[in-house]
């Protein structure tokens, strides 16, 4: 039958992929992350060390605001900003340095680089080694409001993802992140309306706005896209803005036909019970019916053997009324 051509698989589909990097002019790899957290969590932020014989240092800082977090010299201790010291620790663990932020605010909403000095020669160099988005929630208010909140489309399908901003196109840059399975920047559009895809999305990716309205459509879906995808918009003035973000969970060809072929399975079982018992119900009833039936008499035959028997009679009686006469 075709519901067997169908069976279930007993595979995991949400496959952790490496974020994507991107090589500097020096040939240093540099890559991006995104941390997506609500109000009151804490987070880390990593920095990895080049291990460099010209490193000086390195510095966390918020690209935004253009101000230094914390510096790592190479052969001392770490310090901290005064301005972040109460929510703020960083440490050295091996070849990575740590800064844990605590009791996240909505301002702290914001991009960190790792940025390491090197001293070559006496010319003071400054690489950037990494990039952290940080999107902190807001757990009673939305700044950016984004539908749906959860999409299960079917490989090769298309999604959909509506956000509706706080500002017009000319305050601001927008983002759609990736913050969990492989965390990302999918699509990046500047103030000029210039916009960066993922690689990962490539051609698959489109965008369309309308005042403070934008939609960005996923298309040919694969098991690799499973992922959690959050609007942000970066306004000048204020914390990066961030909606709750939206679920896609993209399930397989065959899942799709598996719920179909079952259902189509259990609607076949039920038609066939339920004809069975028609079956059995009528038999039933006709045996019952033949039992308790009497057979009805032949009335031609009884009155066939009536007129007979009394034809033989009247032969009889005649044949003595002339022998007694005789």
């Amino acid at each position: 039958m075709l519901w067997m051509l169908c069976l279930p698989k007993a595979s995991l589909f949400l496959l952790l992929l490496p974020c994507f990097p991107a090589q500097d002019g020096g040939g240093n790899e540099q890559s991006t992350d995104v941390i997506s957290a609500w109000e009151g969590d804490s987070i880390n932020i990593i920095c990895p060390m080049s291990g460099s014989q010209y490193q000086v240092g390195m510095y966390l800082r918020l690209i935004r605001q253009n101000i230094n977090v914390a510096y790592f010299p190479k052969e001392e201790s770490p310090s901290v900003n005064p301005a972040f010291a109460n929510h703020v620790e960083s440490s050295k663990e091996g070849e990575t340095l740590r800064t844990t932020l605590h009791r996240l605010q909505k301002s702290d909403s914001e991009i960190y680089v790792c940025s390491e000095f090197l001293n070559i020669s006496g010319h003071h160099k400054e690489i950037h080694r990494k990039t952290t988005i940080v999107v902190v929630k807001a757990k009673s208010r939305r700044p950016v409001e984004q539908s749906p909140l959860h999409a299960n489309p079917v490989q090769g399908q298309s999604v959909n993802i509506t956000c509706v901003l706080k500002s017009s196109p000319e305050d601001e840059k927008f983002y759609l992140l990736r913050t969990h399975v492989q965390p990302g920047t999918v699509l990046s559009v500047s103030k000029l309306n210039v916009s960066e895809v993922s690689p990962a999305f490539g051609n698959r990716l489109g965008y369309s706005r309308e005042g403070n309205r934008a939609v960005v459509t996923l298309h040919r879906l694969q098991e690799q896209d499973s992922d959690i995808y959050i609007c942000a918009q970066d306004v000048k003035g204020s914390p990066l803005l961030s909606a709750s973000g939206t679920m896609v969970l993209v399930k397989e060809v065959e899942q799709a036909c598996e719920k179909s072929s079952w259902d189509l399975y259990v609607l076949v079982t039920v038609v066939a019970l339920l004809f069975c018992a028609l079956v059995c119900c009528t038999l039933y009833r006709v045996d019952v019916k033949k039992y308790f039936q009497r057979k009805k008499p032949n009335v031609v035959n009884v009155v066939y053997e009536d007129m007979s028997y009394n034809s033989r009679r009247s032969t009889l009686v005649r044949s003595n009324t002339y022998s007694r006469g005789g």
